[in-house]
């Protein structure tokens, strides 16, 4: 199985490619703002529920996870589009009955990947972190 568990080792490729994969969804944040939450993110890693997917001892994506809620789901950027975010997700469905998370209103391209998996638009917030319009959208089991 491709998926499993974060191990220590691999928190510096899973950050390089939560850095990464979020300058490039979300252009309309400065990137100063993801590399100034990058070692944050580093230290609550080892703290946090996260999976990852690998393929020949490379991280290619991973998915964060408290409770029913997604905190992140990223792909490293060469990999997107090749079914590893679809992967991630439905390894959680089979866990969970419910799965809700937060995804900015100008990030498109997730909005309509997650509409794909069956997450329906809940209602409409504010990031107060970085000012920006976003969604919840929640995913039940049928």
């Amino acid at each position: 199985m491709p998926i499993r568990k974060l191990q220590k080792t691999d928190i510096n490729r899973v950050a390089e490619i939560w850095l990464t994969a979020n300058r490039n969804a979300h252009a309309f944040i400065p990137a100063a703002y993801w590399e100034s939450h990058l070692d944050f993110v580093k230290n609550m890693l080892p703290q946090t529920e996260v999976y990852v997917y690998e393929t020949n001892q490379t991280i290619q994506g991973f998915i964060g996870i408290n409770g029913e809620f997604i905190e992140g789901l990223f792909v490293a950027n060469e990999m997107q589009s090749h079914g590893i975010g679809k992967l991630l997700l439905d390894f959680l469905k089979e866990k969970k009955t419910k799965l809700s998370l937060n995804v900015y209103q100008k990030n498109t391209r997730a909005i309509r990947f997650y509409q794909r998996e069956g997450f329906q638009i809940q209602c409409e917030g504010l990031d107060e972190a970085t000012g920006e319009k976003d969604y919840e959208m929640v995913w039940k089991r049928e």
